[in-house]
């Protein structure tokens, strides 16, 4: 561990980290370390020589095709480490395995994982590193998590991993951002990620699971940034602009930055409880950016590596509003919790359960089942999850509220909403309509007993 994270003597350090990921077991915590084996910190053949480039360049470093006194850079780091030399194995492996048998984590989430893929300059997915991670007997019993992409030839991988590997799903990201943001046309690809990207994960037998869902990361804006800028802000990195995504599918809500305006800031919070709750209802392993529950801002900045100030800190002093989204991303974890149907281990089909109820249906506003060609005109709906629990979850991407026609099969009872959406049931209970607030989701459920229904 870094030494400057200290709180006594550096020499503690390692101790200190065994200690605070034992407590954080204690609470039912688990840790997983971002690591960065793809590269070094020294650059291109300008770069210093800080590290392995002293010692042995050839063996430690991947060359540039035709031009070895230059590197080869799949990571945008002037390098890309040689993962296919023995010695370079040896040093992850002994590496992970230190990680967890003398500090005790749990898992890796692995930075630009197809880098340490590549044999020949290709990414191999029989890969000698690869194979000797499955088969160790230390590292195939911990969590493995792809960061599925470099920037190097074919380097985008997402949905190839081999179970029990996890990864990274920038696809539930931008689709996610994209129907939040009004765009018509893609609310298929939105329902698609929501249900726990079959088309990416299913062909290779894996389980929704295998998609590590995402709204933010460190990698980008946090929420709060997300529905406050339209563009990017990284001027305090002096690179010219040239860091950072460019395409971040972002709304500023009507003002570029803080702002002081309560319509303003009223659309803002209604976007960041759609963003979060789409989150925790999705099918998949949701990834909540650490800030994202305190409405923490970078200004604006998307790639704040390099800002060790205020652009990064937490500011622990929250505000009113800080500690109400707080309250409500507590809210949202205890409901995944409660609801067994949030957290399946197969994928959404469609098809008749032993319950008699399909696993999932595909609302429509106007009280039916989804056609095929509602995809392409409709972009509020809803997803019905029958089973185990039975919920509706109603989407409303647009700009005004929308009435939802409810089954008349069953009596519906508030699950989880906010803002000006409501519930009227119909005669004897059963059906009614809800209204969905503009830019916003209602979760109801059906009652199932008399006693919630207020009958006894």
């Amino acid at each position: 561990p870094d030494p400057r994270f200290s709180a006594g003597d550096p020499a503690s350090a390692i101790e200190e980290f065994r200690v605070m990921v034992d407590a954080m077991h204690d609470h039912g915590i688990e840790v997983i370390l971002d690591v960065v084996y793809n590269h070094t910190g020294e650059g291109d053949h300008l770069g210093p020589t800080l590290s392995w480039r002293g010692i042995d360049n050839a063996s430690y470093y991947v060359p540039k095709p035709g031009q070895p006194r230059f590197l080869y850079d799949s990571t945008g780091c002037g390098n890309t480490l040689r993962a296919e030399h023995v010695y370079v194995r040896r040093l992850i492996m002994d590496s992970l395995r230190y990680w967890v048998e003398v500090m005790n984590v749990d898992g890796f989430r692995f930075d630009l994982a197809s880098t340490l893929l590549r044999e020949q300059g290709r990414v191999n997915h029989q890969s000698g590193w690869l194979q000797m991670v499955q088969q160790d007997p230390v590292l195939s019993g911990v969590k493995l998590i792809a960061e599925p992409w470099d920037l190097g030839y074919s380097g985008y991988q997402l949905g190839t991993y081999p179970p029990p590997w996890r990864e990274w799903n920038d696809k539930y990201r931008d689709v996610v951002r994209r129907y939040w943001n009004g765009e018509f046309g893609i609310t298929g690809q939105f329902a698609t990620r929501i249900a726990g990207s079959s088309d990416l994960f299913a062909p290779g037998h894996r389980r929704p699971s295998s998609s590590i869902n995402y709204v933010t990361s460190h990698d980008g804006f946090t929420l709060q940034d997300l529905v406050s800028y339209e563009r990017k802000h990284n001027e305090a990195n002096q690179e010219n602009g040239r860091d950072g995504r460019s395409v971040n599918y972002s709304q500023n809500c009507g003002q570029e930055g803080s702002s002081t305006n309560p319509d303003i800031l009223a659309h803002r919070d209604r976007l960041k409880r759609s963003l979060l709750t789409t989150l925790f209802v999705s099918q998949g392993v949701p990834m909540l950016l650490g800030g994202d529950d305190l409405g923490r801002t970078q200004q604006g900045n998307n790639n704040p590596y390099c800002q060790d100030n205020e652009i990064s800190w937490y500011d622990w002093n929250l505000g009113e509003s800080n500690k109400e989204q707080l309250e409500f991303v507590r809210e949202l974890i205890a409901f995944r919790k409660d609801h067994p149907s949030l957290r399946r281990n197969r994928f959404l089909t469609g098809q008749v359960e032993k319950n008699g109820l399909p696993d999932a249906i595909w609302w429509h506003p106007e009280g039916h089942v989804m056609r095929s060609e509602d995809w392409a005109s409709t972009q509020a709906f809803g997803m019905w999850l029958a089973a185990p629990d039975m919920l509706l979850i109603c989407f409303n991407p647009t700009g005004e509220a929308v009435r939802f026609k409810l089954s008349d099969e069953y009596v519906w009872s508030w699950g989880l909403g906010w803002g000006e959406s409501t519930v009227v049931a119909g005669e004897d209970l059963k059906g009614g309509v809800a209204s969905v607030a503009s830019q916003s989701v209602l979760i109801l459920r059906v009652q199932s007993s008399a006693s919630e229904r207020g009958m006894v």
